[in-house]
């Protein structure tokens, strides 16, 4: 089943990474680690939310090549960047829902992209922005649920 979404804006950090050779599960986790050492919530005033988005986007072609990873926070569209973030602006499109469920600790995230990297085909992806949120059924780490949604033609 698809969903659509309106536009929304995400405010937050970003590294260029690709899955090639393991490299985004170097580049990711630093990620997030920089995003808590450093307090970048803290720094995105107006948040929508306490919704973390992390959002893949930017795509070179699709899951295979380089693509941006941006984590942050949903913010009104015109919303100004604060200094040393980035903004990216997810377009109105159609969506399927994925939902990761159990031990956050297990990998259940990755292993839903795994899911959805074998559904390429089938899935129509535009690849052009695709997004995790984690709200308040992800807090539990050990009964976590985390929403995938993926962007579609």
């Amino acid at each position: 089943m698809t969903t659509q979404l309106d536009e929304f804006k995400v405010i937050g950090i970003s590294v260029r990474t690709t899955n090639e050779n393991g490299q985004a599960m170097k580049d990711i986790p630093f990620l997030w680690d920089k995003f808590f050492t450093e307090n970048i919530s803290e720094k995105i005033s107006n948040k929508l939310s306490d919704d973390l988005y992390c959002v893949y986007t930017h795509y070179e072609k699709d899951h295979t090549k380089p693509y941006t990873t941006i984590l942050g926070y949903k913010v009104d569209v015109n919303e100004p960047i604060p200094e040393g973030l980035v903004a990216k602006s997810i377009d109105a499109t159609n969506y399927k829902r994925f939902t990761a469920s159990g031990k956050l600790s297990e990998g259940i995230v990755f292993k839903e992209w795994q899911n959805i990297w074998n559904l390429n085909d089938e899935l129509n992806r535009s690849f052009t922005s695709d997004f995790e949120i984690y709200g308040t059924r992800s807090q539990n780490p050990e009964q976590a649920e985390v929403d995938i949604y993926i962007a579609l033609n």
